[in-house]
């Protein structure tokens, strides 16, 4: 069940204050931000506690930045989101909580969340600043543009992956920036579909950007995707730089993870209808958690005991 319908139509009405803004801030969409991880881990510094409590900070800067997007983003999307059959339940669609009081709270939370980025350096703070300004720019205007719609989610990611390396510092591998972004242009893609699909006749009432898409388009668009992700991972795993880098060839044992993952979602966006929220599929869809739990795992071991030496921090 979606979490938007966790709660009946006169639920939000009853909320308190702090109980509606903490809804609004979708704290269930935050394991997005798992992304600034990444680099560090691959780095071979994520259990030490200076780069750990480093990369936890910008998590943290990161989940509070998202609630400022989204914050933002409802107050947008309030009329259409009063039409769509789950979002018109969430705190500001439905009144729980008033635009005015949103718009309070999302400045007052993304400019502490900013100063805060300051303190993990001025790379970090350019990260954070430029992925809000991209999400501000998509709530408002990017998201009407077909391609460039799903190109600026897919970016949001990568700013996440480059914020989790400047953090500690490490150097970024171009590989990781490429594999994240077609990774989140496949999960973009695959939510315009099932936006399509399952809204049929209304989509275009709720988000307007869907008349400039069809399944097919979308169809042909994530076949492109998929095929580009699955090789982009797979040449990074076995490319001379990285076995030299780690001083293995064991990185290769994940391929098969990531094309179960990755096939496991395009059945449940084709056969079951999913789709519509990567995170509520990741959360319910038990093969694919333990395929993703399996993955990280199996990647951590072979990276931290390898023969490479941890990548050289930067300051």
């Amino acid at each position: 069940m979606s979490r938007d319908l966790a709660f009946a139509p006169d639920a939000p009405r009853r909320l308190n204050p702090v109980q509606a803004v903490w809804l609004s801030l979708r704290p269930h969409q935050w394991t997005k931000n798992l992304v600034v991880f990444a680099a560090p881990a691959l780095s071979k510094h994520l259990f030490e506690r200076g780069p750990l409590g480093q990369t936890v900070l910008a998590f943290v800067v990161f989940c509070a930045l998202s609630g400022t997007v989204y914050l933002l983003n409802d107050v947008a999307d309030l009329e259409r989101d009063r039409l769509h059959p789950n979002k018109r339940l969430r705190p500001i669609a439905s009144g729980a909580l008033s635009p005015r009081s949103a718009v309070a709270v999302a400045l007052a939370l993304g400019l502490g969340s900013l100063a805060a980025s300051a303190i993990l350096g001025g790379e970090f703070a350019v990260c954070a600043v430029a992925y809000l300004a991209l999400n501000v720019a998509y709530s408002f205007r990017l998201k009407e543009i077909v391609i460039l719609d799903v190109l600026s989610i897919s970016i949001g990611f990568v700013l996440r992956a480059v914020a989790g390396g400047v953090a500690i510092p490490v150097p970024i591998s171009d590989w990781l920036l490429v594999c994240t972004l077609l990774l989140a242009l496949f999960l973009a893609l695959a939510k315009r579909r099932h936006e399509l699909v399952s809204l049929n006749t209304s989509a275009v009432g709720h988000r307007k950007i869907l008349a400039e898409y069809s399944p097919y388009l979308l169809d042909q668009m994530i076949s492109v995707v998929t095929a580009s992700c699955l090789t982009a991972y797979a040449f990074y795993t076995m490319a001379p730089d990285t076995v030299q880098k780690y001083r293995t060839g064991r990185l290769a044992w994940t391929i098969p993870f990531v094309l179960y993952g990755i096939f496991r979602y395009l059945y449940l966006v084709h056969q079951k209808e999913k789709g519509g929220s990567p995170t509520d599929i990741l959360a319910t869809d038990r093969p694919l958690l333990v395929n993703v739990a399996l993955w990280a795992l199996t990647l951590v071991w072979i990276v931290y005991t390898s023969g490479g030496n941890p990548m050289p921090l930067l300051r």
